[in-house]
């Protein structure tokens, strides 16, 4: 399967987009390409945005999602880079916490830019110090 994973590199922080509705083939495949993305590319940090997952319908999220979202911020430690989920929905939470996913090891932040400022003061750097551009704000 092709699937085109919206992944942004913004200093040495990998932004990576999950959007619309997910099923279990394509979480599959996001898994695997950020995970060689983070490898490939010494990644200091990966931010994984949920905040466009597709919360319309009743199946917002399956407990199969949940764990490969889970499992994808551990691999990505294990490359040796920070990790965190940011813009999760109150439903998709809602939906984590009653399928008792593992979460407590995720690193989670509002949004983006929360999420960036918790890598940066992760890797003991501050963004000035790392010359990088000041993270987009949210509206």
């Amino acid at each position: 399967m092709t699937l085109d994973v919206p992944m942004t590199r913004i200093g040495s922080t990998l932004l990576v987009t999950l959007r619309g509705d997910l099923d279990d083939t394509a979480v599959t495949v996001i898994e695997d390409q950020v995970t060689r993305e983070v490898a490939r590319t010494a990644t200091g940090g990966a931010l994984i945005d949920v905040s466009g997952i597709d919360v319309s319908g009743i199946d917002v999220i399956d407990s199969f999602i949940a764990r490969v979202i889970s499992r994808m911020v551990s691999m990505v430690r294990l490359l040796g880079s920070n990790a965190a989920v940011v813009g999760i929905q109150p439903a998709v939470a809602l939906t984590l916490v009653e399928f008792g996913v593992p979460m407590g090891h995720l690193h989670t932040a509002l949004n983006v830019e929360q999420g960036w400022r918790s890598c940066a003061d992760s890797m003991a750097i501050s963004l000035d110090a790392a010359n990088m551009p000041e993270p987009p704000r949210s509206p």
